[in-house]
């Protein structure tokens, strides 16, 4: 039987022990087909507790998150014009900045 850490997966009709081994599998960011075989249970079982796992992540993610309403992110490569070897996003010598802004909603009135 599951256990109340386990609380949304109460109707769970596989064991915890099951349960430790997808979400493991998860963390490992196997396919849904890897971790099937791998806990030998359905794929489709093996789906159906992923996608809780992803609506728990998302509502964790949500509560904790520093930002909410509009926010604007944007990435920028700063670095030589042309380094030898690769070109472009992925190029040698180029350092990536990444920026987050909250904007702020001015009243109407």
């Amino acid at each position: 039987m599951m256990t109340v850490e386990y609380k949304q997966f109460v109707r769970a009709k596989i064991s915890a022990k099951k349960f430790r081994q997808i979400l493991r599998s998860f963390a490992l960011d196997l396919t849904a087909t890897e971790i099937a075989v791998l806990t030998n249970l359905n794929r489709n079982t093996v789906n159906r507790y992923l996608t809780f796992i992803r609506q728990a992540v998302a509502q964790f993610c949500e509560r904790e998150s520093p930002f909410s309403g509009v926010v604007e992110l944007d990435e920028s490569y700063f670095g030589t014009k042309r380094a030898k070897g690769k070109r472009g996003r992925g190029a040698a010598e180029k350092t990536i900045v990444f920026g987050i802004y909250k904007k702020e909603r001015k009243s109407l009135h």
